[in-house]
């Protein structure tokens, strides 16, 4: 029973944040605004709606450990998983704006949540403050979108007041199933959490922050093969703002005693995710692109965070030894490379670096 409930709550949750897709895109792009403020507020906020109701369907009915999970877990999924299988079918572009604004922003998010979990909790205050940043974030790229964007009026009133009323109607759809989905979900994992004799922390961490990911992997793929690079990266990157500064924020507000955080995960998940959200940055700075074997290199990374959560679900032996190759050879090598690559990529720009020839030259 608790199979079928995860089951039919992914499938509303997936169907559910379709739908508010593309209500919500119709409604955004009938106020002309740009395709990678489309993929950082609309498509972000759309698709991370699911775990926005899963967090707060978890914190009303007292599992605070799926809630902090599944938003630490699905910020971890969003980066290495989805961009990275994303930038494995097409190199993701990554535009100026995101390099000097969105990625440092989810950086600070991601800083502010670790500080807040310090003292073992994330209290209503400073929920609250986390939400007040959701909405200062969100003022500021609309108004830097309508800025931009060059303002059209090429269709008549009747025509976009149908259009506005039928994006409101999905919208409202896309809530409603993702509401229902959220209740099936969070049910579900509990009851095979507490079957499996696993913590609740890690079915969030794995199975409902992958699950309410879902959307974000639909869209940002289907984005990619479609040429829309900018709505796959912004959706990926506005998701994992979104997560921290609305979803915990929100859920840490109407929780009666804020949410409490485990050492474990003030130990581990929280800075791996702090982490990689750091990561994005040389990446997106080089060459403004994400490039297949940096693709790789996310995916790679996400595999080996799944095997330690497993590891140390089951007590494994070799769990210790595992850990300390990841902290003193593969980590370290990695920065090393992004070093070497952004240094070279600035080099190349300065012109100090030649030119390679071209495959017709002599």
């Amino acid at each position: 029973m608790a199979i079928l409930m995860l089951i039919g709550g992914l499938a509303f949750l997936t169907v559910g944040a379709d739908v508010l897709v593309r209500g919500a895109s119709s409604l955004a792009r009938a106020v002309g605004l740009s395709s990678l403020v489309i993929g950082l507020t609309v498509v972000a906020f759309g698709t991370s709606a699911p775990e926005l109701a899963v967090s707060l369907k978890a914190s009303l009915s007292g599992q605070t450990d799926i809630a902090l999970g599944n938003v630490v877990g699905s910020n971890i999924f969003n980066v290495l998983f989805i961009l990275g299988v994303s930038s494995l079918l097409v190199p993701l572009a990554a535009s100026k704006q995101l390099v000097r604004l969105d990625v440092p922003v989810m950086i600070v998010a991601s800083g502010l949540l670790w500080l807040f979990a310090l003292d073992g909790s994330i209290g209503r205050q400073e929920g609250v403050i986390l939400f007040s940043g959701v909405v200062a974030y969100t003022v500021l790229l609309i108004y830097l979108g309508r800025r931009d964007q060059k303002r059209e009026d090429k269709d008549g009133s009747a025509t976009k007041k149908a259009n506005i009323w039928l994006s409101v109607v999905l919208i409202v759809v896309g809530l409603g199933m993702l509401v229902l989905g959220a209740r099936w979900l969070v049910e579900g994992a509990v009851s095979l959490a507490r079957t499996l004799g696993v913590s609740e922390l890690m079915i969030g961490l794995t199975i409902v922050a992958a699950g309410t990911s879902m959307p974000e992997v639909a869209t940002s793929v289907v984005a990619s093969i479609r040429g829309e690079r900018d709505i796959a990266i912004g959706n990926a990157v506005g998701s994992c703002i979104f997560n921290i500064l609305a979803v915990l924020g929100a859920t840490a507000g109407v929780a009666p005693e804020g949410i409490p955080v485990s050492p474990s995960a003030l130990r581990f998940d929280i800075p791996v995710m702090g982490a990689v959200a750091f990561a994005c940055l040389p990446i997106f700075f080089t060459g403004g692109r994400i490039s297949r074997w940096e693709g790789a290199l996310f995916l790679g990374y996400y595999i080996a965070y799944l095997t330690v959560l497993i590891m140390t679900a089951v007590r494994h032996a070799s769990l210790a030894a595992f850990s300390q190759a990841m902290l003193w050879f593969v980590i370290p090598m990695t920065a090393l490379g992004l070093m070497v690559s952004v240094l070279w990529w600035s080099r190349k720009r300065r012109g100090v670096v030649p030119p390679r020839p071209s495959r017709g030259s002599p």
